[in-house]
């Protein structure tokens, strides 16, 4: 296949699917041990509203949770075996096919232009970007991707360390969604994973002349197993490109952009400028 584009409306069916099969086992496993949901709920940390909520596949539970719930119930795996499949549904449709090769990768190049990439974003700057959304999220799924969001940030200190870098538009560095205070967060984060031995992050000045990456944002993948992947997103339509000539393509573009950027520490020291600023 010379590239593979998700299926929005599929996987959200397949995505709701497993919510309502692991709601119905817990369920069963939870009546089994004969806890009410306010005792089980009380147990692990959780509202009987917000068990309920699980059960019923209306709301997605966090790894923690499942664990807990598998060992209190006695579920013997049976909870933690779908572990898997519901991370994948913490995440957008078109992200999931993007998400699983990111946690994996062994390389990750990212070019930003519109916000700071996922990676690098605070919990109160993920909370901004998603509260913005359009049509409107509702705060439980606003709760949901932040928290999804923030696990990716484990790619940082995985073992082996991957190789990571980011080339960011500096309009992106100037643009204070959330506000002030939520902005100088994360440029500050934005400066702490820039120190990491294993990140290169480097800024795309507003006023430079030659530009490589005018058709838009993407991320560059390399698996364990060598392959390459290129993952081009707009909107909600993404694509993972995995034939050798788009990737190629897309490479070179990031070449360039990295050597039409400022250098690591150059770009480290405008964003601590832009912090002194805000």
């Amino acid at each position: 296949m010379d590239e593979q584009q998700t299926e929005a409306g599929h996987e959200a069916e397949a995505g709701t699917g497993i919510l309502l099969v692991f709601g119905r086992q817990l369920k069963r496993f939870r009546e089994w041990a004969e806890l009410e949901r306010t005792e089980f709920g009380s147990r692990t940390g959780y509202s009987a509203s917000t068990i309920a909520a699980f059960e019923q596949g209306r709301r997605i539970p966090p790894p923690k949770f499942i664990d807990q719930a598998d060992e209190l119930l006695g579920a013997r795996g049976m909870l933690m075996d779908m572990k898997e499949e519901i991370e994948r549904v913490r995440y957008p449709a078109f992200f999931r096919g993007a998400a699983k090769l990111e946690k994996e990768a062994v390389e990750l190049h990212v070019y930003a232009v519109q916000a700071v990439p996922g990676l690098l974003q605070t919990g109160e700057y993920a909370r901004a970007v998603f509260v913005m959304r359009r049509p409107l999220l509702d705060e439980a799924t606003v709760e949901e991707r932040v928290a999804a969001r923030l696990a990716r940030h484990e790619i940082f200190s995985r073992m082996p360390m991957p190789t990571i870098s980011f080339v960011i538009e500096e309009s992106v560095l100037r643009r204070p969604l959330g506000g002030r205070d939520v902005m100088r967060g994360q440029l500050e984060h934005v400066l702490l994973v820039g120190h990491r031995r294993n990140v290169e992050i480097q800024v795309m000045p507003t006023e430079r002349e030659e530009h490589a990456g005018l058709a838009g944002p993407f991320t560059l993948i390399e698996t364990r197993e060598g392959r390459r992947i290129a993952y081009v997103e707009v909107l909600k339509d993404s694509r993972l490109h995995t034939e050798r000539k788009s990737v190629r393509e897309i490479e070179e573009q990031y070449g360039l952009l990295r050597a039409q950027a400022l250098t690591p520490r150059e770009s480290l020291a405008v964003v601590e400028k832009l912090l002194g600023e805000t």
